[in-house]
């Protein structure tokens, strides 16, 4: 089923907490959340992501940064909004399911030969 946006939305089941009266606990609760990228952490508070990563480390215990840090890196989270507009083009255009592929190099070869053809 094709999505009605090309930005990622975030299903809550914590409720959000206020920015502008705790900006730490707003911080690791959009962290945490898979569809909250970078890019909307920066907007909102000015922090880049180097920033959120030491804010983490230093909030969540090793363990738990250490988890944090691996979701991340895999395909069910979408921290980068580019990674996230490529892979949902690929969907709704080609019917590609970009949760295929292993890197961002196979994805973008794949658009580019069904561009040329």
């Amino acid at each position: 089923m094709p999505k009605n946006t090309n930005f990622p939305q975030t299903r809550i089941k914590k409720p959000e907490p206020e920015l502008e009266t705790d900006l730490d606990n707003w911080v690791i609760w959009a962290a945490w959340a898979d569809r909250i990228t970078f890019e909307e952490i920066f907007e909102r508070t000015g922090l880049k992501e180097n920033e959120v990563i030491a804010r983490m480390r230093a909030t969540l215990k090793p363990g738990s940064f250490r988890l944090w840090r691996k979701r991340v890196h895999q395909k069910v989270s979408i921290k980068h909004r580019k990674r996230f507009v490529l892979e949902r083009r690929a969907e709704q255009e080609y019917g590609l399911n970009a949760l295929h592929y292993q890197s961002m190099a196979e994805l973008n070869a794949d658009l580019e030969a069904e561009n040329e053809n």
